[in-house]
């Protein structure tokens, strides 16, 4: 990455408000020295978890639009410590997202863990890959037990990354996380009354 994140997201505009509201000095130094060339094994391994993302694409018409991406844990496969990928799946057919990266390939992406309150901040350049023009991308991305219709493939190159403080990220578990996290308890119950049972039909046999 030629740049971090500091230097792409800290506009004039913005180093004035800092200015103004005291910030700018502390920013000013993490714009020096915050400096990673590429994703680390740490970002690595919470993207390739993420069900889910949330990305930013900037239109012809000067809006910005926010577009939610879900799919299986790890839909959103990282290729190497530059670049991640995933296929774009069919939905509503708006292609607003696919729209606006016709005029403007920048955009930002946004990967939520809720349940431990981190988030990872992305600046990066996509490309739109059509599924005949690269059957090795696709089969790098494919997802084999997960039922889809492709439409094509993004690759994000990366720019900058961040890392979010947790604040005000409430958190928030899946049906899946929420049934893992009291299966033993289920399992402790199930014992417990088939304990129950066996007792008392031994007590019944006593009396009878």
């Amino acid at each position: 990455m030629a740049k971090n994140f500091a230097s792409i997201a800290f506009t004039p505009a913005v180093k004035d408000i800092q200015e103004k509201l005291g910030s700018r000095k502390s920013y000013a130094r993490m714009e020096q020295d915050t400096y990673v060339d590429g994703l680390t094994e740490n970002e690595t391994d919470f993207i390739s978890q993420r069900d889910s993302f949330y990305m930013a694409s900037y239109g012809a018409n000067q809006f910005p639009y926010i577009q939610h991406r879900g799919g299986p844990a790890g839909f959103l496969k990282v290729l190497d410590a530059k670049r991640l990928g995933f296929i774009d799946f069919k939905g509503n057919m708006q292609y607003i997202s696919v729209g606006n990266i016709a005029t403007n390939k920048n955009v930002a992406l946004i990967m939520v863990d809720y349940p431990a309150r981190a988030r990872l901040k992305i600046y990066a350049t996509v490309e739109i890959i059509e599924l005949k023009d690269d059957p090795g991308l696709y089969d790098l991305l494919d997802l084999k037990e997960y039922k889809f219709k492709p439409e094509r493939m993004m690759v994000f190159n990366i720019e900058a990354y961040d890392w979010n403080c947790p604040q005000h990220i409430t958190p928030r578990y899946t049906i899946a996380e929420i049934e893992n996290a009291f299966a033993p308890q289920q399992q402790r119950v199930a014992e417990l009354e088939a304990e129950i049972k066996k007792l008392k039909q031994e007590l019944k046999n006593k009396q009878v």
